[in-house]
């Protein structure tokens, strides 16, 4: 089984899936999964394209992503970029895009990427984008604006177990925009 976890930077993506990590790591009634921090391996493999200064990050080869995670089994792959793979459950986590782009700022991202990222959770881009690939009937969609990071993992573990059933465009924050 492959699970990929998803959203736009920011949903909190990289936090729930360590406590699901641990959780699968510790329970053995959970299912014997490897959590893959995708954005690590870009880093780590260096498999990107070229660095866009405009927006200060890295142009992800996704051929090569692709390749690498070619024959990996039973894992969760954690990524704004997971929906573009092969996956049986995509968890895309989603946030209400003022307290998304607080998030960022709070991180050190700029004025001008933490409200191009507010605006493409208002639009839903990564949701569209996971529904197009992988169809309603894999997504799941999980709102962690008023969530603590063990609620998220909670909805997560859910997905992983198939305890959840799939869900997508619940979520509106089209308002953001007005």
């Amino acid at each position: 089984m492959r699970v990929a976890v998803t959203g736009t930077p920011g949903t909190g993506k990289t936090t729930a899936t360590g406590l699901l990590e641990d959780r699968l790591a510790e329970d053995d009634s959970l299912p014997d999964l490897e959590v893959i921090h995708l954005n690590r391996v870009l880093e780590d493999e260096e498999l990107y394209t070229e660095v866009d200064a405009d927006r200060e990050s890295k142009v992800a080869d996704l051929d090569a992503l692709s390749a690498w995670l070619a024959g990996r089994d039973d894992v969760v792959v954690e990524s704004h970029l997971a929906h573009h793979f092969d996956a049986d459950r995509v968890a895309v986590l989603r946030c209400a895009p003022e307290q998304l782009e607080q998030r960022l700022l709070e991180r050190g991202e700029t004025e001008a990427k933490a409200r191009e990222n507010a605006e493409s959770e208002a639009l839903d881009v990564v949701l569209s984008e996971a529904v197009e690939e992988h169809g309603l009937e894999s997504v799941y969609e999980i709102d962690t604006t008023d969530r603590e990071p063990e609620g998220v993992a909670d909805a997560l573990e859910a997905v992983v177990t198939g305890d959840r059933e799939p869900s997508a465009g619940e979520v509106d924050f089209m308002g953001y925009l007005a």
